[in-house]
Order: C-alpha cells, then structure tokens, then sequence
C-alpha cells in the first residue's frame, strides 16, 4: 500500500542517491511505495498528491449535498526520529486504526528531527521552525478543501515534540490573514506523550487559544510513567510539567479531554511486546505505537460519534477518565 508523506527535511548526495537529511527543507509531497522508505525522487506534484490523499480519504458520500465524506488523520513525529521510524510507527499505527475499523487516510508530516537524544534543542528549533509549513502546507492546504464544500474531516495526532509542532502551526495560523479570516476548523486533535507544558493548554493561556478555537475536540493521552517527559521537564528545573505526563491542566477548556494510560500501560510486558521490534526507542514514551487498545480508543475518538466517556476503551476511575482494553 502506498504511505503518503508531507517531507520538510533538506536534501544531500550520500554516495551518488539523494536523500534527505536532518536540517529544514523545501516541502515536498511524496508518495512512498509501501516497500520503501522516504527518498527524494518520490516526490510528486502538490495537486496530484492532494488529489490521491482525498481519493484514499473519502469512504462515503453526503446525500444531502452529494459531496465526498470521509477522514483525514495526520500523523506529526516527535524528537530523534529517523525517517526509517517513522515510516514504521506510521505503518503500524495505519494497520491498527484499519483493523479496528477506521477507514480513512493516513498522512504523514516529517520534519527535520535527527536520530540522537543529544540533539533536543536543535530539534525544537527545527520543529518551531517547520510548524510554518504544517500551517501552509497542510492546514491551509485542507482548509481551502472544506472552503470549497469538501465534506472530509481532518485529523492531527502529535507524538512527544510533535505536540509542540501543532501548537505553534495554530499560534502561526491566526496571524496570517489569507487563513484567519477563513471559516475552517480541524476536527480532532489528539496529543500522546505531549512535550508542552500542561499549563500552556488552560484555558486562559494564549499560547493555545488559536488551537482551541479551530478544533471539535482535543484529546490528551498521559501517561505518568513516561520517563521521557520526566527528563524534558527536568531540563526545564520542574517549573513546566510536561502534559504527556502529569496531564492537562484543571482549567482547560471544556472541549479538552484527558485520558489517564497510566493505569492500563503499567501492565503491560514491555519485554514481550518489544521483542523483534525496533520502532519503540523508549517504549514508556511509545508504547501507543502497536497497541490495539489505544488504536480502538483514537478510532472512536476520530469519529467523533460517542460521548467523551462512552468510549467503550474508557472508564472512570477516581475521577479520571482512564484507558482500558475495550470488553471481549
């Protein structure tokens, strides 16, 4: 099956063949055969690219308006990524929302994220930087669609740093009038392992009123254990709890939703499930990734047709909404 791919990496020669670096690039649209991983010569024009991606989306029709309905999930990265990873994760993640019934596409956004720990803060730079073409080159690029009568919702789901990459697109994309002054929304936006600050996403916060303004839903997957968000609020001297972690804050918005993996990942066999497998990096900061239980939950989530906590891989407990593997 063919992945589509929204690259903003640069390019370099690496013995005669092109392919894509660390560092940012022009955007390029790229239809990957499902053999393969990212290579530059993949690139494809932007119209046919938008053209095959809402062809692959649709899986209906609006018979009130005879317009295509159907989905769009794109799939943003987080920090000391390769590509050959991110590939993977977005296969497995692809494979699991189809088993479970979603039947939409699957797009990719890849930036420049380099494959080393030490490389955080250039990699938050480059994600900062890239959150532009995020803003340009996919919510523009849909928005325009539904200016146009197209019944296709689009989706985001930010992993780790990838969080911080939608943010900043939203912040950016009230600023540019072109955008600002057209009537479009993103359907649901959900964060896992997000590396932003809990408080960022209350409501009286500025850094995420553009987010709010412009989504259905957005749905916050924490997980307590994440030892990776331990070390970035760490680097941060414990003033910026990181929401994959500790969750979103009391006073967020009514249209954010906190879900609690907590319980449900800290029973899982990590040794088990990662054997043979080399697209986790630290599992307690991607466990998601393979996890029929989580891809039940986004699905539900995705189709926005069920109340917050009707969602059958969801119960209450203490208060919270938690996840749990849906009843046999």
């Amino acid at each position: 099956m063919t992945d589509y791919v929204v690259c903003v990496r640069n390019k370099k020669t690496v013995a005669g063949e092109k392919v894509f670096g660390n560092e940012p690039g022009p955007t390029l649209f790229l239809r990957v055969p499902g053999d393969a991983y990212p290579r530059p010569s993949q690139a494809i024009a932007r119209s046919a690219w938008v053209a095959e991606v809402l062809s692959q989306a649709a899986t209906g029709v609006n018979g009130m308006t005879a317009k295509p309905t159907g989905d769009i999930l794109v799939f943003i990265h987080g920090y000391n990524t390769s590509q050959e990873t991110v590939l993977k994760r977005h296969r497995r993640l692809a494979a699991d929302l189809r088993s479970v019934g979603y039947q939409g596409a699957v797009v990719s956004y890849d930036w420049p994220s380099a494959q080393s720990g030490l490389n955080y803060l250039e990699d938050r730079d480059d994600a900062k930087d890239t959150a532009r073409r995020l803003r340009d080159d996919c919510i523009s690029l849909f928005s325009s669609q539904q200016a146009a009568g197209c019944e296709i919702n689009v989706h985001l789901l930010g992993h780790s740093t990838g969080a911080y990459v939608i943010r900043n697109a939203f912040t950016d994309a009230d600023e540019k009038t072109s955008i600002k002054n057209r009537p479009w929304t993103v359907s649901q936006i959900a964060l896992i392992g997000g590396d932003i600050s809990s408080r960022s996403l209350s409501d009286a916060d500025s850094k995420s009123k553009s987010l709010f303004r412009h989504c259905v839903r957005l749905t916050n997957y924490q997980n307590p254990y994440d030892s990776v968000l331990k070390l970035s609020d760490t680097k941060r001297i414990g003033l910026a709890p990181r929401v994959g972690r500790v969750g979103l804050p009391g006073d967020a918005p009514r249209k954010a939703v906190n879900v609690n993996c907590g319980p449900y990942f800290s029973g899982l066999d990590e040794h088990a499930l990662t054997q043979g497998v080399d697209y986790y990096g630290s599992f307690d900061h991607s466990w998601h990734i393979g996890d029929i239980t989580f891809a039940t939950d986004l699905a539900s989530t995705l189709a926005g047709d069920i109340d917050r906590h009707q969602i059958p891989t969801r119960r209450v407990l203490d208060g919270q909404l938690v996840l749990e593997p849906p009843a046999a």
